[in-house]
């Protein structure tokens, strides 16, 4: 069995060896989960050319023990101050550290670390992470598996004139559970009428009514990985002008799993989709980006917009056009995609079609 942490260890050291510090504080605990497997609120890891060092406290020892492979472990509420003590011998001149860091923190670094010197490094493993591995692909079709589910489930429990946006919400929340997750992975967005003309209107306590669009965003956490998917259907009936949008949407959406490989461009990622939908007379209507990574966190590098990066196989993107007419409806469709050298594979199975409940 491939030791998928080990493999991400050495792809952070390949990518230390390539800056110019000696080596590096990570605090971000999801970073720490990615990098190691450690699931605690509390650890502090240092990798240099040297060695690897894993700090926690004692509440969490005994863990540590039992996940944490190939790195020094020391029990201490003074991880900085145990760490200087550690590399106090090892030549070092230069620590990288995590730019998001609060200024509190940094000030903290500037007494410990007071005769090095300390280098900010933004995204560093944040850009490790954009490639998913084979474990991470597998359990991030498990997380879409459980979103699809819940969505054909929900078709049924939506009542006109009876059912809110938070019903909704509340169901899917629960159900997605039912089916293995151990949460949603943002706050599900369920907006209905003139209300789905927000891109990102939270479930309230609004009924949805026959005769509204009803678009659903939402998603799960699985062992820690996220699912992100966005239906909208129709309640009792269906508007020609709202069937002619949908079909746009839907066929922008398309042309972009069509088109969507290693090597395409983040602009053109966002172009193709987007041109469709310009063409169509809608450009204005569709007010944000058309997706971004996913993994770890519901939103991860990489964005897309007029950049000239290209997409690299084993990312996990989003494809979610959409079309917002204020004052009357929104319409959105997303797909989470997975990029490989001869394409993409879709990962989120829930019918696309035109549903009129």
């Amino acid at each position: 069995m491939t030791d998928y942490f080990e493999q991400r260890l050495e792809n952070f050291e390949a990518a230390l060896s390539e800056t110019a510090v000696d080596g590096i504080l990570v605090t971000n605990l999801t970073n720490i989960y990615y990098l190691t497997g450690f699931q605690g609120t509390n650890a502090t890891l240092f990798i240099s050319k040297k060695r690897r060092i894993f700090v926690t406290d004692a509440r969490y020892t005994l863990i540590a023990k039992d996940v944490v492979k190939n790195f020094d472990l020391v029990e201490s509420r003074d991880a900085l101050g145990e760490i200087a003590k550690i590399i106090a011998e090892d030549g070092i001149s230069a620590i990288g550290f995590d730019s998001q860091v609060t200024f509190g923190f940094y000030q903290q670094l500037q007494v410990v670390f007071e005769s090095y010197e300390l280098q900010p490094l933004e995204n560093f493993i944040e850009n490790i992470r954009m490639v998913k591995d084979e474990s991470e692909i597998a359990t991030i079709r498990k997380a879409c598996s459980i979103s699809d589910k819940a969505f054909l489930d929900v078709l049924d429990f939506i009542k006109p004139g009876q059912t809110t946006e938070l019903d909704v919400a509340n169901f899917l929340d629960f159900r997605m559970r039912e089916y293995g997750a151990s949460g949603i992975s943002f706050d599900t967005i369920v907006a209905s009428g003139y209300r789905s003309a927000m891109p990102h209107g939270r479930a309230s306590e609004k009924v949805i009514l026959a005769g509204e669009s009803l678009t659903m965003d939402f998603g799960c956490y699985y062992n820690h990985y996220v699912s992100d998917m966005t239906r909208t259907v129709h309640v009792g009936h269906v508007s020609d002008e709202e069937r002619e949008i949908y079909d746009i949407i839907l066929r922008a959406n398309q042309a972009l799993i069509e088109k969507a490989k290693a090597g395409l461009s983040y602009r053109d990622y966002d172009g193709i989709p987007r041109k469709i939908i310009t063409d169509a007379g809608y450009g204005p209507q569709f007010s944000h980006g058309i997706g971004h990574g996913m993994g770890l966190d519901i939103h991860e590098f990489p964005y897309f917009g007029q950049s000239d990066e290209s997409l690299k196989a084993g990312m996990v993107v989003t494809d979610e056009p959409g079309i917002y007419l204020d004052g009357k409806y929104g319409l959105r469709i997303e797909d989470d995609l997975l990029i490989t050298e001869t394409g993409c594979e879709v990962l989120t199975h829930a019918p696309k079609e035109l549903i009129v409940l």
